[in-house]
């Protein structure tokens, strides 16, 4: 087994120069609300679990292996006055494009600020398979107030001279509420098949830590993941942020607590309040061969849930990528 930390996930900084890009949402509103979920979208936006899911259909451009794709990310609270926004807290959310047959594939995962503006700039080239064509690209931001967030979202195709060409993504897993109750000890068993062309095979895995009442695990308590090939354990680490000190600044709505720590600082279960959760990249060529395979997810010791229903849970993605060398 080999880990690959150079694949994908860099922030770019600046938009590059001879970027064409299709915008796909342009301060689109998302918030929690069964009787008004469509108030704060327009045009051909659709939405969905009450307005916290937004979707839209668009034509992206067709690429080639000479196309770098960037994704560009716009999160803004709504404000309710001078001094104060609607949503303070830190919420969870991606962006994500259907793939026919398929689970849901993120393109980017995220927690938002509390109460705070956040923008990212993330290579999504690995992903330019499904980056193409027709392609239907939703939104999510868990918040439960309205109203409370807008996006703005766009794909900017540049020429570029490639490395690596990604010939072959399948997403193999979307499960947004991985608990003890549902999953167990035996977690997600997932099937994939491997084109018998493919030489190089990535699994791309993300993953975050929560619990529903913001006591301990699963959000602050370190958890072993576990990935099995076949029945084979490839890897076993505990996700972790000890860095979210670095956010504070972007956190208005942070607040302070005893022991002199600011909510925003804590160290959690991989990803801190403003920033975009960072995906585990494993290079399985040597275990995902041509051919048909069994992948296992297992996340250990979840909080189980206590006698008021709160308990520990964890959102959880992934995708098997097929990369070329140049």
């Amino acid at each position: 087994m080999r880990i690959v930390v150079a694949l994908v996930g860099c922030v770019i900084a600046t938009a590059p120069a001879l970027a064409q890009a299709v915008s796909i949402f342009n301060a689109a509103g998302i918030h929690f609300s069964p009787d008004t979920a469509g108030k704060h979208v327009a045009g051909d936006v659709r939405t969905e679990d009450n307005g916290r899911v937004i979707e839209r259909t668009v034509a992206l451009r067709r690429v080639d292996s000479n196309v770098r794709i960037t994704a560009h990310l716009v999160i803004n609270p709504i404000p309710k006055d001078e001094t104060e926004v609607h949503d303070r807290w830190d919420r969870a959310g991606n962006v994500s494009v259907e793939v026919a047959g398929k689970p849901d594939l993120e393109l980017i995962k995220f927690i938002t600020a509390y109460g705070g503006r956040t923008e990212y700039r993330i290579d999504v080239t690995h992903l330019s398979p499904v980056l193409t064509g027709d392609a239907t690209i939703k939104a999510f931001i868990d918040t439960w107030v309205s109203p409370a967030w807008t996006i703005d979202f766009d794909l900017e195709y540049e020429p570029d001279s490639l490395e690596r060409v990604a010939q072959w993504v399948e997403p193999i897993l979307f499960e947004p509420s991985y608990t003890r109750d549902f999953q167990g000890d035996t977690g997600i068993l997932v099937n994939v098949v491997v084109p018998s062309e493919q030489k190089r095979v990535i699994l791309h895995y993300y993953v975050s830590g929560h619990c529903t009442d913001g006591t301990d695990a699963d959000e602050f308590v370190k958890k072993d993941n576990v990935i099995s090939v076949d029945g084979v354990v490839v890897h076993r680490f505990q996700p972790w942020r000890d860095d979210c000190r670095n956010f504070r600044e972007i956190n208005p709505y942070t607040r302070r607590w005893s022991d002199g720590y600011w909510s925003s600082d804590y160290s959690r279960s991989g990803w801190c309040p403003g920033d975009f959760v960072k995906p585990l990249e494993l290079d399985l060529t040597d275990h995902l061969t041509p051919g048909p395979h069994s992948i296992r997810f297992v996340i250990e010791n979840v909080r189980p849930k206590n006698e008021k229903g709160d308990h520990g849970y964890w959102r959880v993605s992934g995708a098997v990528i097929g990369i070329d060398d140049k």
